[in-house]
């Protein structure tokens, strides 16, 4: 064989095997992911929807990742504690984040002293839920029937009917200020620092009405310490079949919350796109279906192209009442 084309023989012999090796590095990369646990941050206290969801998610997910999937509870500031702490994680897919639209389309509305951007430190991964709200009264309220005579009763006393809400800029708090606005009512505004305080006082009968997200409703309601009037969604729920929604009572409110995993930014495209699947193979799990279902919730699977744009939206439907209520929080 001339000089030459050894020569070139032997480079291609090389560069295949070169090839060879990129190839079955690149694989080991795919397949190494998971490493080690994997761990779901809840911003909130163990027991809410938040954290019940997410470990319903965790324990399908820890048999298709072959890892253990974790829930650690990280509750203070609205969700800002556990985000700050994900957001500084190493991008490697092993922390993950249970945002909702409180951390991620109202909190950068309200708070100037936010310790994360919910932009630029977070890889959406999947929406996995969507909970209305639904509308209940305590004892105080007794001689309420129905969502007409709320409105009576709040007419009848403007501002000295109270709600309360788990917290100023809440979902909770805003979505009753959006039926105040769409039905012209007035009423004295009572924030708490979670909702198992806010719902005790509606049970208590010192507060009179408040927004819960439906699963917490429901448990309440079964429980005979409040009772639902009305449902911000645009269908009925099937836990609740009997609850009309605010539209068909004439007032067109909708609100609640979503829930989605995210990570930290520049996590790699193919990791999100692992954690994606296996998402939405989780939502789609009987287990996950169930508790959903039970609880009012909305099981939904997205892209994480879908959720960017998904949170982008909610945030910018959020923000002409934030800015006619003038909220800031330092």
């Amino acid at each position: 064989m001339p000089l030459l084309a050894r020569r070139r023989h032997l480079v291609g012999g090389v560069g295949a095997a070169l090839a060879t090796v990129v190839v079955g590095a690149s694989h080991t990369a795919r397949a190494a992911f998971p490493e080690r646990p994997v761990r779901i941050v809840v911003p909130w206290p163990p027991g809410a929807f938040t954290d019940t969801s997410a470990r319903a998610l965790a324990q399908v997910m820890t048999a298709s990742l072959g890892q253990p999937v974790v829930v650690e509870n990280r509750p203070g500031a609205t969700g800002a504690i556990g985000a700050e702490a994900v957001a500084r994680a190493a991008p490697d897919g092993h922390t993950l984040y249970v945002a909702s639209a409180e951390t991620h389309a109202i909190n950068p509305l309200v708070r100037r002293d936010l310790p994360y951007d919910p932009v630029a430190d977070f890889a959406p991964i999947s929406l996995y839920a969507r909970l209305p709200a639904a509308l209940v009264v305590g004892p105080s309220m007794r001689e309420v029937p129905d969502f007409a005579a709320f409105l009576a009763a709040v007419r009848r006393a403007p501002g000295r009917i109270t709600f309360g809400s788990w917290g100023i800029a809440s979902v909770s708090h805003l979505t009753m200020e959006k039926l105040i606005q769409a039905a012209g009512l007035e009423m004295l505004h009572v924030p708490f620092t979670g909702a198992a305080p806010a719902v005790a006082a509606v049970a208590g009968g010192q507060v009179d009405a408040m927004f819960l997200l439906a699963g917490t409703a429901i448990g309440a309601a079964r429980s005979g310490r409040v009772r639902i009037l009305a449902l911000a969604a645009d269908r009925r729920a099937d836990p609740m079949p009997e609850v009309p929604t605010l539209r068909e009572k004439g007032v067109a409110v909708e609100g609640g919350n979503w829930f989605a995993l995210t990570g930290p930014a520049r996590m790699s495209a193919e990791v999100v796109r692992r954690l994606a699947d296996t998402t939405a193979e989780a939502v789609r799990a009987p287990s996950v279906q169930a508790l959903f279902r039970a609880q009012a919730a909305e099981p939904i699977a997205t892209t994480p192209e879908a959720l960017r744009d998904f949170i982008a939206a909610d945030r910018e439907r959020w923000t002409e009442l934030v800015r006619r209520l003038d909220i800031r929080l330092e």
